[in-house]
């Protein structure tokens, strides 16, 4: 009988146990001090890159590299990674011990790859009187933060590269593992890397603990080459991988989708060095703020979560159908669909949460918000923006009052619906803020911490209506326990009234899940059976929803049909969806038409259809392909206001024009001389079923 093959876990977990095997007998050799330290420290930077080795490997594994089913596969391989970071921890540790203490470094004397060991033994030797001196010798030396009983070494990884400055500072790389040996008052602490240089290094750039980074954790230039094919080779998996999620969501229904999680954007956004990780390093951004993982995943995935896909309709498993689109063939209308989520809430306000540094210029408050498991996102992004007051800059509101209808980004009344299995789904807010770094001009997202609302409690019961104060955690959905800002002070609250004021000095979002009426629920079952949005638009999703089955259900000629359809209406209203300002516009045309309409014109169906393709047809849809219309970026103040005013300029000539020759929603606006256009386009009426189908 042939031996069992072992998968590449189980390989992985015997090079483990190996390493770990050697290590403990180095750690016992170096304890009996058999040996010399040298033949110990060079065993030990060999252990040490054998470890790395093996935890960059066991990091490419995935699921489908096994050759037979492994049960638990995601929590042994967390297990592995957990033993090689210890592993890696006693043999940071134990190379400072064994390497000897060297004379600090001086500025400009330090690459990546090369340190100076030759600096000045006079400068070393003033240099360590002053630390270790009794402070009467010179006003500059700094000041013990801690007694010498709470200031034991500690390992620390370093967040940014730091080039010294003066004679006395290290010199440091991102990633490079470091021992510190004296914590002073004023940042500046004590460290001694791996090969015994010794200086001072500002505690921003610092992080606990010896994390290792894939991009930056090489000591040789000759082993640069080999690092950047190993990096290819894991954006190269990392694309295949989220290829294969993106086909199996496609081939699994909305409610038994994939359990793969959206950890490839978080990912990108931990690990890449961007403006946030500079700002915080520098100190001008909370240390819980983090890149948006939301706002990354609107850049990155297309229009996998944006509003406009979906709703579009969906196909059905055979492909010959549709799978959330039905005629009632009795009336006419959209047959209503039950879901298993269907809840309207409202965002009322945020309060304690913490304001950016005075190196950026914040160009946006807003949540983004959308149905979350804890693993992936199960519906669309929906963007909602705050607004604030200059004397109280941590606290958000929404829904301010307008004269005016209330625009769709600023209103905080919202709708979920999902069809979803997952008895942990809920409700993602993700705080964030677009800004504008002042000194560079680059524009960036950030998340200034996130909160989660389960809509169901743990017997499956759907949650009361009433409302929730959510605390806002630091840090991105994927991490645990982390603090959106630190404390000023580091002693916990004691009495009951210390206590109490903690809480109140916690950042919270305050949200109200609130009932509905007859007709509102109704209306919301005649949607698609994923979607968030304000619900201030229902009325509009409704109309576009039966304009849709009517071209889809009815006028085809068979239901197998699949030529491109004539539509203007449909063709273009899903990027209202994205344009919340056109989409404004539209509901204010089609508020005016309304006030119109007798009660007997507003209860005939057909008579909406047309009514409303008419207000479409001679408001949005000529607004769409205007010239002078700029194009739309979000959280760029002149834009909106330009947009603004074409918007509003716009919908005032069409409606002197429409007074004047008594028509609305005819071809005659766009041969008017007075009215420029942009030149046709085909894709302008074209609506294509195989492409927008989900």
């Amino acid at each position: 009988m042939p031996l069992k093959r072992r998968g590449p876990l189980q390989l992985v977990q015997r090079e483990v146990d190996d390493v770990k095997r050697q290590v403990e007998s180095l750690e016992k050799n170096v304890k009996s001090s058999s040996g010399s330290k040298e033949e110990a420290f060079h065993r030990c930077q060999e252990l040490r890159a054998s470890a790395e080795k093996t935890l960059k490997t066991l990091q490419k594994l995935t699921k489908a590299d096994e050759l037979a089913p492994v049960g638990n596969y995601d929590q042994r391989k967390l297990e592995e990674e957990r033993r090689l970071q210890n592993i890696l921890e006693r043999l940071v540790t134990l190379s400072l011990e064994l390497s000897p203490p060297g004379p600090s470094t001086q500025a400009g004397n330090v690459s990546k790859g090369d340190t100076d060991n030759n600096s000045d033994d006079d400068n070393s030797d003033d240099f360590e009187e002053d630390i270790n001196g009794d402070g009467k010798d010179d006003g500059d030396v700094r000041t013990s933060e801690k007694p010498p009983s709470q200031s034991a070494p500690q390992i620390y990884t370093v967040l940014s590269d730091f080039k010294a400055e003066q004679d006395g500072d290290l010199s440091v790389q991102r990633g490079e593992v470091l021992k510190i040996i004296k914590k002073t008052a004023d940042g500046w602490w004590l460290a001694q890397d791996t090969k015994g240089n010794r200086g001072v290094v500002p505690k921003t750039f610092l992080k606990i603990g010896s994390g290792v980074d894939d991009e930056h954790d090489e000591d040789d230039e000759d082993e640069e080459e080999d690092d950047d094919e190993d990096e290819d080779e894991e954006d190269d998996e990392l694309q295949q991988s989220e290829q294969e999620e993106e086909e199996d969501e496609d081939q699994t229904d909305d409610g038994n989708k994939s359990k793969a999680s959206n950890w490839s954007a978080v990912r990108k956004a931990l690990t890449e060095i961007d403006t946030t990780d500079v700002l915080s390093a520098m100190g001008a951004i909370p240390s819980g703020f983090r890149p948006s993982t939301l706002s990354k995943l609107l850049a990155e995935e297309g229009e996998r979560y944006r509003g406009s896909h979906y709703i579009q309709p969906q196909l059905s498993q055979s492909q010959l159908s549709f799978k959330d689109l039905f005629l009632d063939p009795d009336t006419g209308k959209v047959r209503a669909r039950q879901v298993r989520i269907c809840v309207c809430f409202s965002l009322w306000s945020c309060k304690t949460i913490p304001t950016p540094g005075v190196g950026v210029q914040v160009l946006s408050r807003h949540i983004r918000l959308c149905a979350f498991d804890g693993t992936q996102v199960l519906s669309n992004i929906h963007t909602v923006r705050a607004s604030y007051t200059s004397k109280s800059p941590k606290t958000w509101s929404f829904s301010p009052r307008m004269t005016s209808i209330l625009p769709t980004v600023l209103d905080g009344d919202c709708f979920l619906r999902c069809n979803s299995l997952s008895p942990d789904i809920g409700i993602l807010f993700e705080l964030g803020v677009t800004f504008l770094r002042n000194s560079t001009g680059e524009r960036g997202d950030l998340s200034c911490g996130w909160a989660f609302l389960k809509l169901a409690d743990d017997s499956g019961n759907p949650l009361p209506h009433r409302t929730y104060e959510i605390p806002v955690n630091g840090g991105t959905p994927y991490e645990k326990d982390v603090m959106l800002e630190a404390p000023l002070s580091r002693r916990s609250p004691g009495g009951v009234f210390q206590h109490m004021l903690h809480a109140r000095r916690q950042p919270k979002l305050i949200v109200k899940l609130k009932s509905t009426n007859n007709r509102t629920r109704t209306q919301l079952s005649l949607l698609p059976d994923t979607l968030l949005h304000c619900l201030s638009c229902f009325h509009l999703l409704v109309l576009h929803r039966q304009l849709l089955a009517d071209t889809l259900l009815m006028d085809r000629p068979t239901m197998q049909n699949a030529d491109i359809i004539c539509s203007p209406i449909l063709s273009t209203f899903p990027v209202l969806l994205d344009q919340t300002d056109l989409l404004d516009a539209l509901r204010s045309a089609w508020l005016e038409a309304e006030t119109n309409m007798s009660r007997a014109q507003k209860r005939d169906l057909s008579y909406l259809k047309q009514e409303f393709s008419k207000v479409y047809m001679s408001s949005v849809y000529f607004l769409l392909h205007s010239p002078s219309l700029p194009s739309y970026r979000w959280a760029d103040p002149p834009s909106e206001e330009q947009r603004a005013r074409v918007i509003y300029t716009t919908l005032e000539a069409l409606k002197n024009n429409q007074q004047t020759t008594s028509q609305s929603g005819t071809p005659a606006v766009f041969f008017n001389s007075s009215h420029s256009h942009l030149a046709f386009d085909i894709q302008e009426l074209t609506f294509d079923l195989l492409c927008v189908t989900r």
